[in-house]
């Protein structure tokens, strides 16, 4: 069986300084808010190119902050409208209404699956005040487009970076391309922890310190409590083991491209539509997304063949049922795309054989 993602193969390539890292903090005695948090948030300044990082719990609490911390400082209030890719994962929706704001769903672009500069001038209202620019599957937002239009609109841009670390836009990497961004260390991102973590990266001075103080029980100061905050730190073990895997990221980044390309260029199926590319760099392939109208077919030809594969995502935000006040909402495009879409296997320690295993099978799928 080729499983959908491996993550023990994955990790065992580092297990050796996966251990030392471990044992390093173990020896401290020291395991929140200590010297391997900070040193990873330097490291993650180093890699993106922003001057602050603050890690969090997890990539939802990064988004989530950020809102909040934004309506602490007065820049957005309740009832603030966000526009948000329609085909995004439901985390993305729930850091906006967690902070009592009003999702604009914006249907995406049909070819990238990223938001659609054409579409989000037309969904933008005189409520509008921000933009989460969702770097989908691994691929960068257009952003000069999207960089344009929150600056004409006076609109604060964020980035959900959670499945595109180490990706670039005209050399520029994602994170670093819009006012703040969130990341995600779920252990199947790219760089991935052995547990949950995500982190906040900006430029803004203010917006950094509201941030890290709301994560603390909103305390900037031990025993004061400025905000009304929450319990969100990246813990001293899931900081040590994500400083040792940044260092392997972009090797695994350009892995990742190269099995893309082997699907890119080997699979020709009629019943199959492959991703496109804009250009190599602004592409990490955290999940190589096909589409296809035969996907129940598919999915059980490729479990008979012994190939994982997952949907990404099966239901649309606003057809979820937590999200029933949105149910009503007509978007046929991104209904049309969660209907269609199927992930195959893409991860540093997939084999050749195993690759060549999979576009011979794919390229055989009939009706």
């Amino acid at each position: 069986m080729i499983p959908f993602l491996d993550l023990k193969k994955q990790n065992l390539l580092h297990k050796a300084e996966l251990m030392k890292a471990v044992e390093k903090v173990i020896d401290s005695g020291w395991f929140i808010l200590g010297k391997e948090c900070k040193q990873f948030e330097k490291i993650l300044t180093e890699f993106v190119g922003t001057n602050y990082a603050i890690g969090v719990g997890n990539g939802l609490d990064a988004l989530t902050l950020i809102f909040n911390a934004y309506k602490e400082l007065g820049k957005l209030k309740d009832g603030d409208e966000v526009i948000v890719p329609a085909n995004t994962y439901i985390a993305s929706v729930l850091a906006i209404t967690n902070n009592k704001l009003i999702p604009l769903f914006s249907e995406p672009d049909e070819t990238y699956y990223n938001l659609n500069p054409e579409q989000v001038i037309k969904d933008i209202t005189p409520k509008t005040k921000a933009i989460l620019a969702v770097h989908l599957y691994g691929q960068v937002t257009d952003f000069s487009e999207i960089q344009n239009i929150a600056k004409k609109y006076n609109l604060l841009l964020i980035e959900d970076n959670a499945q595109a670390i180490g990706a670039k836009y005209k050399g520029v990497k994602t994170g670093a391309l819009g006012d703040a961004a969130g990341f995600s260390f779920y252990p199947g991102k790219n760089l991935g922890a052995l547990g949950d973590g995500g982190a906040v990266v900006s430029n803004n001075t203010e917006l950094i310190a509201t941030v890290k103080a709301i994560a603390n029980y909103g305390s900037d100061k031990k025993y004061e409590n400025k905000y009304k905050g929450v319990n969100s730190r990246l813990d001293e073990i899931q900081a040590a083991i994500l400083s040792t895997k940044i260092k392997f990221i972009d090797q695994e980044n350009q892995q990742r491209r190269g099995i893309a390309n082997k699907y890119l260029s080997g699979i020709a199926n009629p019943f199959i539509t492959l991703p496109a590319v804009q250009k190599q760099e602004q592409h990490v392939w955290h999940l190589f997304v096909i589409q296809t109208t035969k996907r129940k077919q598919l999915v059980k030809y490729l479990d008979e063949k012994e190939i994982g594969c997952m949907i990404h995502y099966p239901i649309p935000p606003h057809k979820q049922e937590a999200l029933s006040e949105y149910n009503y909402l007509s978007l046929p495009l991104s209904e049309k795309i969660h209907k269609q879409v199927l992930s195959l296997p893409i991860y540093p320690s997939l084999s050749h054989k195993d690759v060549s295993y999979i576009i011979e099978a794919i390229n055989e799928f009939r009706i």
